[in-house]
């Protein structure tokens, strides 16, 4: 069983105990992991305060102290590597081989902070470009935009934190982290962590904060008027409330999706298959941008189709601590009746279960449907979960319609051999980020990663996310 730290929450410059805990359980099995503190909305206003009072003192954190912190950061995270990996199987239920990436993404994220610390800087503007300019000096610098709240999801907690927590020290502020609560372990080591390589370099506790809760907590957070920027990543629903609530203060949200991957007429079908492969399942399908739309053209349809299915049993299923396993049971049994749910609901309304449909021992097996119509859950939403579906277009003109006819546009990829139908996608799609001849999931931490219509807005990515933590100053100066 892990045994978080301290006992408590780490808010102010110690660790605060919590009136309650609850258990953090395996989704596998369902043991118990440990038991986690819970937080309530008192600690989310002492967290606020604690975060206000050194606001000040991060903000003019020379930059040599908080590339510091982040390196320290980056080295504890590879002395726990191992243990934080099997740390994220028992709490996530994901298979180790996605645990691995997140760690390795995880510690990229740090490093890559740490080097956009140097990158923060303004610069000159010509003034005189009007008359009355003339012998005036402009420039404009980056001044932090205040405490920061970061509310993770469950799917990667480790990797999503940090998105939230290295940006922040990066651009001198303080943040305050709430990670979902089924998940809180990881968060809570790493946030010790952090507060360890703080004091290390004489900078103060109160920098990185952590409360966990429900509703009522993330609420009291994303609505004090003294907070200066929330980033959220979850579900669109949750992430539109909290623009509402948290507003005229900025939001960051990376909010769902629904994945589309199209096969043109000239693309290489075994590579296309490979990518459903590892794009479709990877994480149990807990993936934001996990390939849920799949668009064939008619002419390589069938081809695909029989290649798909013929491969489809490499992808075990079992206990996610075997290092073969690459689908494994969802966080809870609340998910996993959802997802048998649509997939019920899909089949009622006229699509077919090529491969799978059904849960066996609590996991649900890596299932591909096929004619799923408009109008339905699993084609319209985002599933989570480890279902594709399947759909027929004539050509790549109706597959970039059927792609952009969604209110979600986080990332889509294509395959094809064409640099023209390559190019097209870039122009033509309406997300952001287009993969060609790749899985629509592959992202790169130091890329300006998020979506448009109802998959969010602002980026995440290091640089982009200490610039969106960070406001212009203009200054004119006149000798």
């Amino acid at each position: 069983m892990f045994d978080p730290y301290p006992d408590g929450l780490p808010i102010g410059s110690d660790w605060v105990s919590t009136p309650d805990t609850t258990e953090i359980r395996f989704p596998y099995d369902g043991c118990v992991v440990a038991r986690a503190p819970v937080g309530t909305p008192d600690l989310a206003n002492l967290a606020v305060n604690e975060a206000v009072l050194v606001a000040r003192e991060v903000a003019k954190l020379p930059s040599h102290v908080r590339r510091e912190v982040l390196l320290g950061v980056h080295r504890s995270l590879l002395e726990w590597r191992d243990e934080l990996e099997g740390l994220l199987v028992v709490e996530t239920g994901k298979p180790l081989v996605d645990c691995r990436v997140e760690v390795a993404r995880t510690l990229v994220t740090w490093q890559a902070a740490a080097e956009e610390v140097a990158r923060l800087h303004g610069e000159t503007v010509p003034l005189d470009l009007l008359p009355a300019g003339e012998g005036l000096t402009g420039f404009w610098v980056r001044k932090p935009i205040g405490v920061v709240v970061g509310i993770a999801g469950f799917n990667y907690p480790l990797l999503l934190a940090s998105h939230k927590i290295a940006p922040a020290i990066a651009a001198g502020c303080p943040v305050i982290v709430k990670p979902a609560p089924q998940t809180p372990l990881s968060t809570l080591w790493l946030v010790h962590l952090v507060r360890e390589a703080a004091a290390g370099v004489g900078a103060p506790l109160p920098m990185v904060q952590l409360v966990t809760g429900d509703a009522e907590v993330g609420s009291a957070l994303v609505t004090d008027p003294r907070i200066g920027a929330v980033s959220f990543t979850g579900s669109a629903a949750v992430g539109h409330r909290i623009a509402k609530d948290a507003a005229p203060r900025k939001t960051l949200l990376e909010l769902g999706s629904n994945s589309a991957l199209v096969v043109a007429e000239d693309a290489d079908l075994d590579a296309a298959v490979d990518a459903v492969l590892r794009g479709g399942f990877y994480a149990s399908g807990q993936a934001c941008i996990s390939v849920q739309r799949l668009l064939v053209v008619d002419a390589v349809a069938d081809e695909f189709t029989e290649r798909l299915l013929a491969r489809l049993p490499e992808v075990v299923t079992g206990d996610p601590r075997d290092e073969k396993t690459r689908v494994s049971a969802l966080i809870d049994e609340r998910s996993t009746r959802r997802v048998l749910d649509w997939i019920s609901a899909a089949v009622a309304a006229g699509a077919q279960v090529a491969a799978g449909g059904e849960s066996v021992d609590g996991i649900i097996r890596p299932t591909v449907l096929t004619d799923v119509p408009d109008g339905v859950d699993c084609w319209d939403e985002e599933i989570f979960g480890p279902v594709v579906c399947l759909r027929r277009v004539p050509d790549v003109d109706t597959a970039f319609t059927q792609v952009n006819d969604s209110r979600y546009g986080l990332h889509a990829s294509v395959f094809t051999r064409s640099l023209r139908t390559a190019m097209r996608a870039l122009d033509e799609l309406e997300v952001g980020g287009v993969v060609v001849n790749e899985v629509p999931g592959f992202r790169s931490d130091t890329m300006p990663y998020g979506g448009v219509k109802d998959s969010g807005i602002g980026r995440e990515g290091p640089r982009f996310a200490i610039d969106e933590l960070t406001v212009t100053r203009m200054a004119v100066i006149r000798a």
